[in-house]
């Protein structure tokens, strides 16, 4: 199992929409609108880094709002 954050930019005023819609993305364990440089901040999970490459251009990338991702392996060093 591989798991990310997530750091998104969005459209002014929509990062709170942009997280309650991510929340109901299966592989989405939390989303969560925040302060600073990015909006929204999600940890997602998948089964492969290519299952989470999916996840994030097919499905998160294509919420209404977001201008910008960084995705964010979780390593275990």
């Amino acid at each position: 199992m591989v798991q990310a954050y997530i750091l998104i930019q969005t459209e002014v005023a929509k990062a709170s929409t942009v997280a309650e819609t991510i929340a109901g993305i299966k592989g989405v364990i939390q989303a969560e609108d925040v302060t600073g440089p990015y909006d929204v901040i999600v940890r997602a999970e998948a089964e492969s880094v290519d299952d989470l490459g999916r996840l994030v251009v097919a499905q998160i990338q294509q919420v209404e709002g977001i201008t910008r991702t960084l995705t964010c392996p979780v390593v275990h060093l």
